[in-house]
């Protein structure tokens, strides 16, 4: 599949990316939408059709099936609006040739479009000439979605379960499945069979006899194994993942999954050397089930694309993963929520995002699905959040309840964020008669939930004005800890600029190497679940741990090894690398032996 751009913006929140094709695609550049908020992406579409004067008529929670309607018809209007926009700059009138020539200005300097329109202008700016080049060789970027595959809520008509077709995930597969996009869904936050069962029901996702779809697969994983045992589970269904999109477990916005301390370098290397051994094994097992179903074989083998994501950011780092690992694409995630030609932030958000350093950025127990999260210190969800626990009335009125799912106390599912969980579980800390530290700390665990599924949203309703009433105003916002190193809020240009090496949007010179980051965020988070455990720690806790410090290990002398021999890249850094990778493989021996001690002793 032809690309202008070396580079994907991946899916940011709820409602950071919900626009971001609309603003980029006709520059060629990938983007992908949350389909969590169908509420969301109904108000947005009425807004989009008013303001360009397109028909609107509002689907209600009271039709049949509204959810996937609302998403099949947000991403048709989408898709049309954008790919108005792309043949509008194609058509080269004197309005939209700046557009053009953005278009042109922002792709990376190697690129073969770039050397052949400065070939083409160098004899001058014939109009017809250049109107049938770009006509024939611009490409469109792509407009993909997210689903959050765990995020699959049962649903309800008064108090009769709905069949299973009906819950949120697989409603938004639908959705999108019946949708007009060429594209592909991303597929995050691990595996659910029964959703990845459900999609084998859908045409469109299988490969006709050239090998072509119509919708694609994209799986989000953070290890080979992973994409291994999930790639040839859906080939088992006759579906093929056109691409494994590889996100470091920690240093990313967002939800951030830290596995077994497997480290995004040592990942990268082994999907380097067994991307054939992957795409044979899965492979094989995709031909017997299309067989098995009758459908079309496809004539050549297929394959995919493998892509990263996760803490990149300067040119060095971005050539260094496309070319060591012979990567597909990288994606940039953070740096674009400071670009609101791209990212769809509210102003005093963006503030706050522009000024954030280190000790703003942290990985917090707020998302109500039990997983680490990255968040912003302050944030006004947060401040919102502290407010009712200050009154004495913790918890949200948990108005959307997409992550009501924690089925302690109801069949129905609560959100473990929302007023009436909170209100159960503390009433439950109340009869265990704790010490005041150990209620304190239970206490805070119970209220530190936030309604991140309103927060991650919010942001888009308070850029474009249209009413909060239902949604409050509070917002939350996942930036990676790269977030710390950029204090500009930039133009579309700029961050292109920057992603190819034209410019310089680090505001600081102390930026740590992205492998170097990682490292310490996952060493920091190793000896908090160490500290976890002191008082007591299990067989299963001790294995983790050990696991844990050994996958690290290995991950530093890999670590010590590449920047030992690779040439031409990091040549300024290979120095205080080095000494840091030694400090770390010093400390990653005490914690083994800290470990050692807690288990002979428990």
């Amino acid at each position: 599949m032809k690309k202008a751009h070396s580079f994907h913006i991946p899916v940011m929140g709820i409602g950071f990316t919900i626009d971001t094709p609309l603003k980029v695609a006709q520059y060629g550049m990938d983007s992908v939408i949350s389909l969590v908020d169908d509420i969301l992406l109904e108000k947005l579409r009425k807004m989009y059709s008013e303001k360009f004067e397109i028909p609107y008529q509002e689907i209600t929670d009271k039709i049949e099936d509204f959810r996937a309607k609302r998403i099949t018809s947000y991403l048709n209007l989408i898709s049309d609006l954008a790919e108005k926009k792309f043949e509008s700059l194609k058509e080269l009138t004197s309005k939209t040739s700046d557009d053009l020539l953005a278009y042109i200005n922002m792709l990376p300097n190697n690129s073969q479009l770039k050397a052949e329109f400065t070939k083409l202008t160098s004899r001058g700016f014939n109009f017809s000439e250049i109107k049938a080049w770009a006509s024939k060789n611009l490409v469109m970027g792509s407009i993909d979605v997210n689903i959050m595959t765990k995020v699959d809520k049962d649903n309800y008509n008064k108090d009769e379960k709905l069949s299973v077709e009906y819950n949120d995930a697989h409603a938004a597969l639908r959705g999108f499945a019946q949708s007009k996009l060429n594209s592909s869904v991303v597929l995050s936050a691990g595996m659910n069979p029964r959703l990845y069962s459900y999609m084998s029901q859908f045409d469109d996702f299988f490969p006709d006899a050239q090998g072509n779809f119509n919708k694609r697969i994209i799986l989000k994983v953070s290890d080979y194994r992973s994409a291994l045992i999930q790639g040839k589970f859906l080939a088992k269904k006759g579906l093929w993942v056109s691409e494994y999109r590889i996100e470091s477990g920690l240093n990313c916005g967002g939800h951030a999954f830290a596995t077994d301390g497997y480290l995004l370098g040592p990942v990268l290397a082994e999907f380097k050397d067994k991307r054939c051994e992957l795409q044979e094994a899965i492979y094989k097992v995709l031909v017997q089930e299309l067989e098995k179903q009758n459908r079309p074989l496809p004539t050549t083998n297929l394959s995919f694309q493998i892509t990263a994501q996760g803490g990149v950011g300067t040119e060095e780092e971005h050539n260094f993963l496309l070319e060591h690992y012979a990567l597909d694409s990288v994606g940039w995630g953070s740096p674009f929520l400071l670009v609101p030609e791209a990212t769809t932030v509210d102003d005093k958000t963006l503030r706050e995002l522009a000024e954030a350093k280190e000790k703003d950025l942290y990985l917090s127990g707020i998302s109500p699905l039990g997983v680490p999260f990255n968040n912003l210190k302050g944030n006004t969800k947060d401040v919102e959040k502290q407010r009712l626990i200050d009154k004495n009335r913790p918890g949200s009125s948990c108005p959307k309840k997409f992550v009501a799912l924690n089925k302690e106390f109801k069949e129905t599912g609560i959100c473990t964020a929302s007023r009436e969980y909170q209100y159960l579980k503390l009433k439950e800390l109340d009869e265990q008669n704790l010490t005041s530290e150990a209620y304190n700390k239970a206490f805070n665990a119970i209220t530190e939930k936030s309604c991140t599924c309103v927060g991650l949203g919010t942001s888009a309703l308070l850029k474009y004005n249209l009413d909060t009433k239902v949604e409050g105003e509070g917002v939350s916002i996942c930036p990676g800890p790269n977030m710390a190193y950029y204090s500009k809020i930039m133009s579309l240009k700029n961050i292109t600029d920057h992603i190819y090496g034209r410019d310089n949007m680090v505001s600081r010179a102390d930026r740590p190497n992205l492998f170097i980051k990682e490292l310490h965020i996952y060493t920091d988070y190793l000896k908090n679940k160490l500290e976890e455990t002191k008082t007591f720690m299990n067989q299963k806790e001790e294995k983790y741990l050990k696991t844990f410090t050994s996958n690290m290990k290995a991950g530093v002398q890999y670590y010590q090894y590449l920047f030992q021999n690779v040439k031409d890249s990091f040549e300024d850094i290979k120095v205080n690398v080095q000494k840091e990778l030694k400090k770390s493989e010093v400390l990653l021996d005490q914690i083994q032996l800290e470990i050692q001690n807690l288990s002979v002793k428990a």
